[in-house]
């Protein structure tokens, strides 16, 4: 399937049907498709080839989601620029993916302005909702086709993804119509849905360049609405749940902290929720547990990465239940089981398979896997290296078939001569009440090798006695997992999807340049 028809198949359920909602404007099936209509006429005007390359710079909005499925109609591949990017990275991302058109909202204009000049290959500039000189306007872009249009990219090629790398050039993915087939269809039958002909509602709070707009694919092939909120706003999100009566939502970790320690949550009708996603980075098992409780029954882990969309593993709401109805504590620090259309296995370093419990580099097969990194080959190579996609995680699975996640291979410490995996024990200190976040790194030690170091974000009014904490960590953990040294910090780097910056916080404690 390519992008487009999963709008077309939520428009032939019923084109009168809500398609996508936001400040409270209604488009429908029909209003949707007939402007991706448009947007794919517009482009084959502007001489857009199937293949050619397509990018979206935007805040969360209705009209630029609409033109990844005019982009999709004319044959073009879609290049997702997250909003977040700093210029340069966004350069490079333009660059590298070869984009010959840009859409871009009126509020990046200087941004563009600024990188515009060192993209001799970028020939057509359309803003979406103002005019800059250098730059058409959206009507102007639109009355210049002439449809209707309904073309095939070569070779299947849906889009091409940046990767999320804090260090080094970015690295272009390229999925397929196959790779976004594979991961609905394991979305559809992984998680709960509405029966018969209800229709899932859908909330999008986090970016739709990333995991929140591939999340759009199988509400959009059941015809159901998509919800789309241009800011992060914890009040309206819940304002949001309540008057759309949503089914299901995705929010990373640090969103949900927020959502759960927000004072009106308790107040809040959310029997419609079903879905609940998590995921893009690890989650404290304590605040989920109280996500469980509070928010409801609802919670739903998903692990992917860029390279393999979303579904990796899949933990659905009734996952985290034992057969008695009790939370299951033992496996809420896991990232679900296996997928139906993914094989997992464990890798050690010679590349032998290991046995379940074994620790090594998680590694996987299947159609939700990318077809290579554009234009390069020798990472491409890298990444399928023994006929596996080497997903650069450390972990292993269990008796049960659950997947458990330990660290980043680069991310492992070694501390007198003994391997500590950091997000075990950044796990034991998030149980501690006045934690918010944490992340553990090693630092450079005479004596150690590594100096286990922990760097934290306190809750709203909470103190944290480092002594205590060393105690806390200890009696969970056992001395040689327990952090040498303890900071406190207003708040931890994050990257634009809300991943803590590791690289910046060791830089940061030994006083090196970012």
């Amino acid at each position: 399937m390519r992008l487009i028809d999963y709008l077309d198949k939520g428009a032939s359920l019923d084109p009168d049907a809500p398609c996508l909602v936001c400040d409270g404007v209604v488009s429908t099936y029909a209003q949707v498709r007939a402007l991706s209509d448009r947007v794919a006429a517009a482009l084959a005007a502007r001489e857009v080839a199937p293949g050619d390359k397509v990018a979206i710079l935007s805040a969360n909005d209705p009209t630029a989601f609409t033109c990844v499925f005019g982009i999709s109609r004319a044959g073009a591949v879609w290049c997702p620029i997250n909003p977040r990017n700093a210029a340069n990275e966004t350069r490079e991302l333009l660059d590298l993916s070869d984009c010959s058109v840009l859409l871009f909202q009126e509020s990046f204009a200087p941004l563009v302005n600024s990188i515009r000049t060192a993209l001799p290959g970028l020939t057509t500039l359309v803003c979406l909702d103002g005019a800059p000189e250098w730059a058409l306007s959206w009507d102007e872009f639109l009355g210049a086709g002439a449809g209707p249009v309904d073309r095939h990219a070569p070779g299947d090629l849906a889009l091409i993804a940046g990767t999320g790398g804090t260090t080094g050039r970015p690295k272009g993915v390229m999925l397929t119509g196959a790779n976004i087939e594979a991961m609905t269809a394991i979305t559809l039958m992984s998680y709960p849905w509405p029966v018969a002909d209800a229709r899932p509602t859908y909330l999008a709070l986090a970016p739709l360049t990333h995991a929140a707009g591939v999340l759009c694919f199988p509400v959009l092939c059941r015809g159901g609405s998509i919800v789309i909120m241009r800011r992060p706003d914890v009040e309206e999100f819940l304002d949001n749940l309540e008057i759309h009566r949503v089914t299901h939502t995705f929010l990373p970790p640090t969103l949900i902290y927020m959502v759960l320690d927000h004072p009106s949550l308790d107040r809040r009708d959310l029997s419609r929720l079903q879905c609940f996603w998590y995921g893009a980075a690890p989650m404290s098992t304590s605040r989920l547990e109280e996500a469980l409780t509070r928010i409801g029954p609802v919670m739903a882990q998903l692990f992917g990465q860029t390279e393999a969309p979303m579904m990796i593993s899949t933990m659905s709401p009734a996952d985290h239940f034992a057969v008695d109805g009790s939370i299951a504590r033992a496996r809420l620090s896991s990232a679900g089981r296996p997928s139906p259309l993914v094989t997992v296995a464990i890798m050690a370093e010679d590349g032998r398979l290991l046995d379940r419990d074994e620790r090594g580099e998680i590694v996987i097969r299947g159609s939700l896997v990318m077809r290579g990194y554009y234009g390069n080959e020798p990472a491409t190579a890298e990444a399928s290296a023994r006929g596996w996609h080497h997903t650069g995680d450390i972990g292993y699975l269990d008796r049960d078939g659950y997947l458990f996640i330990v660290d980043r291979a680069k991310d492992m410490v070694i501390t007198g001569g003994f391997n500590v995996y950091s997000t075990e024990v950044e796990q034991a200190i998030m149980a501690h009440p006045a934690v918010a976040d944490c992340a553990v790194v090693g630092l450079p030690d005479d004596k150690w090798g590594e100096r286990l170091t922990a760097v934290l974000e306190v809750r709203p009014g909470a103190r944290v006695d480092t002594r205590e904490l060393i105690s806390f960590v200890k009696e969970r953990l056992g001395s040689v997992k327990t952090p040498k040294q303890i900071e406190v910090w207003r708040t931890l780097p994050r990257s634009k999807i809300g991943k803590v910056l590791k690289t910046e916080i060791k830089n940061q404690l030994l006083d090196l340049p970012g």
